[in-house]
């Protein structure tokens, strides 16, 4: 059995056929197999498995009709701001039009966010992103470096006093720390190597230069896009 429990062996049922779909095992279109089939395959019941393919419909990764089965849907009708679609793909390489896609989004949020924190933070925000930084200049390995990085960009948001804003974080945060940990690794041995422009970003919001603080973040994701368009594979 994969689990112990009924709660955690839908869990992992949902999670394993969501990565396997994310990641193009079952290809847009396709029909899984029979239920009797899949549910022997992964070692489950019907019935736990009937309930994590609900699950995976409501996200817009399957639909079931009658005389054709459950079949995976157009990759237009996945909810991509869903946080285990976003885990997902971030466990899989993610394709080129993921890639863009992310990118455009931190394009029309992250320099507002930076140009509002230069403009609002209070010194403890302020200390919040220093901090961030420092954690990333000190990192030894990809790993805290990434998640460092992930924080710098989370107290940038916080600092915007925007209650709206926030909240945007703990949608994208999974895909964003999947983003930046690739980006890292692209880098290789000089994993640090965008130190430099999220030093920029910090000096600007630290003197209060709201139009410093957008561009330095605008060419800080131009670079990492740049990056990461190399190490994506291609969209299927």
């Amino acid at each position: 059995m994969m689990a112990t429990s009924s709660r955690s062996l839908h869990g992992q049922i949902v999670h394993e056929l969501g990565k396997l779909i994310i990641a193009g095992t079952y290809k847009p279109g396709e029909v899984l197999p029979r239920e009797e089939l899949l549910a022997e395959h992964l070692q489950v019941s019907r019935t736990a498995l009937r309930e994590s393919l609900r699950v995976l419909g409501s996200k817009g990764l399957i639909e079931t009709k009658q005389k054709i089965g459950t079949r995976v849907r157009d990759a237009t009708h996945w909810n991509l701001l869903d946080p285990d679609v976003l885990a997902w793909h971030g466990a899989a390489l993610p394709d080129l039009e993921f890639v863009e896609q992310l990118a455009e989004m931190r394009e029309l949020i992250e320099p507002a966010a930076a140009a509002l924190a230069a403009q609002r933070r209070t010194p403890a925000q302020l200390e919040r992103i220093q901090q961030a930084y420092a954690s990333m200049a000190a990192a030894v390995d990809m790993e805290a470096w990434a998640a460092a990085d992930l924080r710098f960009h989370h107290a940038v948001l916080d600092a915007t006093a925007n209650a709206l804003l926030r909240p945007l974080f703990s949608v994208i945060e999974t895909a964003l720390g999947s983003y930046l940990l690739l980006s890292a690794q692209k880098a290789d041995a000089d994993f640090k190597y965008s130190l430099p422009r999220h030093a920029r970003v910090l000096q600007a919001i630290a003197d209060q230069q709201p139009e410093d603080a957008r561009q330095a973040m605008l060419e800080m994701i131009a670079d990492s896009r740049r990056n990461l368009r190399e190490g994506a594979r291609p969209t299927p």
